[in-house]
């Protein structure tokens, strides 16, 4: 079929691929968006993934504040001056700041999860698994189950990314590494919340965040 041009600029507008990317990936799957979709974000882990070693050691720190009940400070890496400087770059940092604010994660990834605190975990699953009545012989299957969900509430790069639920924020870091063109990094972040651990009234500022991403 005809590939129209509306149909590049909604598959560049989903993706952030380039025009000839889309309009090739159009052409393979024979006008199908979704399909196309799937395609370019193969592509693009493929692209992602040579540019994983390459050092990115500029970038820009910046912060989130919700309502002065919240504050964010996050640092993002680049490979260059002049990417920390683009507009895109700059929203994407924002973005992932205002994802901490209203996620509240421990950890940027799986990786960073201390041993012992994972374990921990494993074991209260386990116990939870035991009490449920589930046989021995699957318990460990479904705390390798639950032990995901854990990594999605904890780790920063294995939640679904508030703006948009159908990816998770590595999906996200992946996109725009392909986009831009060069090795990003979430370096590290911190999270303040007013009252944070003093015995005070239960108030969910997170969903406000997220509310407020939405708008």
């Amino acid at each position: 079929m005809a590939i129209k041009a509306s149909m590049v600029k909604e598959l560049r507008e989903k993706t952030g691929a380039g025009m000839l990317d889309c309009k090739k990936a159009l052409e393979e799957t024979n006008g199908d968006i979704e399909k196309a979709v799937e395609i370019l974000r193969k592509k693009g882990l493929s692209k992602a993934a040579k540019k994983a070693d390459r050092i990115a050691a500029e970038g820009i720190v910046d912060a989130y504040i919700h309502g002065g009940r919240i504050g964010v400070l996050v640092e993002v890496n680049s490979e260059t001056d002049f990417v920390a400087k683009n507009e895109e770059f700059k929203q994407f940092v924002k973005d992932i700041a205002m994802q901490i604010a209203a996620q509240n994660p421990k950890y940027i990834s799986r990786e960073e999860v201390p041993e012992k605190e994972l374990e921990k975990e494993k074991n209260i699953l386990r116990e939870q698994a035991k009490n449920e009545g589930k046989p021995d012989h699957i318990v460990e299957k479904i705390v390798e189950g639950r032990i995901e969900k854990y990594f999605e509430q904890v780790c920063l790069l294995e939640q679904p990314f508030i703006k948009d639920t159908d990816i998770t924020i590595k999906e996200l870091l992946t996109q725009k590494i392909a986009k831009i063109g060069e090795n990003l990094k979430i370096r590290r972040f911190v999270r303040f919340e007013v009252g944070e651990g003093l015995e005070k009234k239960e108030e969910n500022f997170a969903e406000e965040v997220a509310k407020q991403m939405n708008q």
